[in-house]
């Protein structure tokens, strides 16, 4: 009896549990006798993935802040390549995260006990810093998945073929939740000025980010009277938040499901958020915001000496100028977050100047091609089974 034809996932972080989910949704729509096997988050697993440990083992960012991790991450480094070496998959599809997938490619090619074909989905960042890592991808790689535009010359360079497919975020924006539902819902004033607040899905990101938030968050309602805080994390993220919040004079709604994210983004007036993923997000659901970041001071040092670009959010990446205010290092404090937030929580035309400059973002990231990124990325995979 011939088995399942068998996809291996490798996802390491929320917003590559996401793209996993929905890339696997789209495989399953086109063929049903797939089998998925790997590593990935609660997207992933509603998707009939069983993740073989935690991706939390793996969801890390910084050099300082892998170092006390780095003994649990050659573990999984090597669990990963034997399960790979014992299932035999024919594809394997890494999403972001590659300081852990590069070195599991790279075993296994080096070992070669494995006839799969390797694709990974989003491009490293090669047009910001660290451009070697393009011909690392093509030693390693059969296919590129690129989110961005400006992203396949970087690989054409080097031979990798690679399809730019969009961002499936910007897909996932074209529904728009219910703001007033949303209010209703959670006994929101309909005109009391909201406030969202995205701190991050890792567990360093919060232990830095928060603090500062909180600060500025506690001088913004010192100035704003009625103003009401939200703040969404992951799910693995809240029980960390609610300790964080608990015995707080200020009484923030905590919100950790997808439908209640879309809500949260209509009803609000404006965001915080962590620079990342969820920046784009923001942008591309029309809520004005601003991002921040404060990395280990080490970490900060050494990306600067290396980055080769002027912005950190992707949608001002793209619109190439500074729309969204960005406050990074030694300019994510609370003064400054509080001096940024004042006008787009406050004064509508700031908000509004704000999102007609992001209007195009959305279509430079192909919301206007007949199918979705997920659609696209789920061709691509079977035709490598094919």
């Amino acid at each position: 009896m011939s088995r399942s034809p068998t996809i291996a996932f490798m996802a390491g972080e929320t917003s590559g549990d996401q793209l996993g989910g929905w890339l696997m949704a789209a495989l399953k729509a086109r063929r049903s006798d797939l089998k998925f096997i790997g590593i990935g988050g609660p997207m992933m697993e509603a998707q009939g993935l069983t993740s073989i440990f935690p991706i939390k083992d793996i969801n890390l960012i910084g050099i300082t802040e892998i170092l006390p991790h780095v003994f649990t991450i050659k573990r999984r480094i090597r669990e990963m390549v034997e399960f790979i070496e014992r299932e035999q998959p024919e594809v394997v599809v890494s999403i972001d995260s590659p300081g852990f997938v590069l070195r599991v490619v790279k075993e296994l090619r080096a070992r070669g006990n494995t006839k799969a074909k390797f694709i990974h989905y989003v491009a490293p960042t090669v047009w910001a810093y660290r451009p070697e890592r393009a011909t690392l991808m093509a030693e390693r790689f059969d296919f590129l998945l690129c989110l961005l535009p400006f992203e396949p010359p970087y690989f054409d360079a080097v031979n990798l073929p690679n399809r730019f497919i969009g961002h499936e975020i910007a897909w996932w924006w074209k529904s728009r939740g219910d703001g007033a539902a949303f209010r209703v819902k959670h006994n929101i004033a309909g005109d009391a000025p909201l406030l969202a607040v995205f701190p991050g899905s890792r567990n360093g990101e919060i232990k830095r980010l928060w603090p500062i938030f909180k600060h500025s968050i506690e001088q913004l309602a010192a100035k704003i009277p009625n103003l009401t805080i939200v703040i969404q994390v992951p799910p693995s993220m809240m029980e960390r938040m609610q300790v964080a919040v608990d015995g707080w004079h200020i009484k923030p709604l905590l919100i950790d499901n997808r439908e209640d994210k879309r809500g949260l983004f209509a009803a609000a007036t404006a965001a915080i958020a962590k620079s990342g993923t969820i920046g784009l997000e923001c942008a591309l659901a029309g809520l004005p915001s601003i991002v921040a970041y404060n990395a280990n001071p080490l970490t900060a040092y050494l990306v600067r000496r290396m980055i080769r670009v002027k912005y950190v959010n992707l949608a001002n990446l793209l619109a190439e100028k500074m729309i969204i205010p960005e406050l990074i290092q030694e300019d994510c404090n609370a003064d400054a977050i509080t001096k940024a937030m004042l006008p787009l929580l406050t004064n509508e035309h700031a908000r509004d100047a704000q999102r007609r400059d992001l209007a195009h973002v959305a279509d430079l990231l192909g919301v206007n091609d007949a199918q979705s990124p997920s659609e696209k990325a789920a061709d691509i995979v079977l035709g490598f089974l094919n």
